[in-house]
């Protein structure tokens, strides 16, 4: 009987418990993606320092690999310290926006959980490190 009361206390237990914690995760991951997102925006300010604006199209892969139209001389980089600091916690790579909607030279955007512009909490975008509205 003390071990059927043990099992059903630990069991409310978990389901009080468990649903926060797994909010917290999907916080964390929103915070660590706001942070990237503008450590990336400072690698970009210092990409066009070196090598100008970049053209319209072109990835945060600039940020790694030089692109062809960039003369050697020019480039610095890479100007991340490696490949996966180009990709958002939840492991797709962030976007960069030219001409962007939110600052005055590109944007750096992640698009949340989801994958899909927009969304709410843990699925809302992220643009250089703030949440878009």
């Amino acid at each position: 009987m003390e071990v059927i009361v043990v099992v059903v206390i630990i069991g409310v237990l978990a389901a009080i418990i468990a649903p926060r914690l797994l909010g917290r995760v999907g916080q964390s991951r929103s915070a660590v993606a706001q942070s990237n997102a503008s450590s990336l925006a400072t690698a970009m300010k210092s990409y066009m320092f070196d090598c100008g604006a970049p053209e319209g199209g072109a990835t945060v892969n600039i940020l790694w690999e030089r692109p062809g139209n960039v003369e050697e001389g020019k480039w610095k980089g890479p100007y991340v310290e490696n490949v996966d600091a180009l990709k958002d916690p939840w492991g797709r790579e962030f976007q960069l926006r030219i001409p962007p909607e939110f600052n005055a030279d590109f944007d750096i955007v992640s698009l949340g959980a989801d994958g899909q512009p927009g969304g709410e909490g843990e699925n809302a975008d992220v643009v250089n490190g703030k949440r878009s509205q």
